[in-house]
């Protein structure tokens, strides 16, 4: 039998930028954790939902920072958990650079109402 989530969140990671695989994971976890965070913070009782349903996750792709950016607004706009991540520039790339979102936890389907369109990261 399988489990109905019924919270999630969304990670958005740009791919027009030149990343390795480790490097993808990592900004994917700093999103996820910051937004996680905020939840806990902002949405205790999603969180705690989220949480209780095994932390519910997917990883999708956009290919502009406008791209991206457009979906961390419409998140926001929302009220939903939102984080942008500007990486630091030590390694692979620029300081500054926008790497990725995360929108969640929330409810699935306000989630989805801003990602749902989105692409599978492969």
């Amino acid at each position: 039998m399988s489990q109905i989530f019924y919270f999630k969140q969304s990670i958005v990671v740009r791919d027009d930028i030149k990343m390795s695989k480790g490097k993808i994971a990592a900004q994917a976890a700093h999103a996820a954790v910051t937004a996680a965070e905020l939840a806990r913070k902002t949405h205790p009782e999603w969180y705690k939902k989220w949480l209780e349903e095994g932390q519910k996750k997917v990883v999708l792709k956009v290919s502009s920072e406008k791209e991206l950016l457009e979906l961390y607004e419409k998140a926001k706009k929302r009220n939903l958990p939102t984080a942008i991540i500007r990486d630091m520039g030590l390694t692979e790339i620029p300081p500054g650079t926008i790497t990725a979102i995360a929108i969640g936890p929330a409810p699935e389907k306000l989630v989805d109402d801003v990602t749902g369109h989105l692409l599978l990261l492969k």
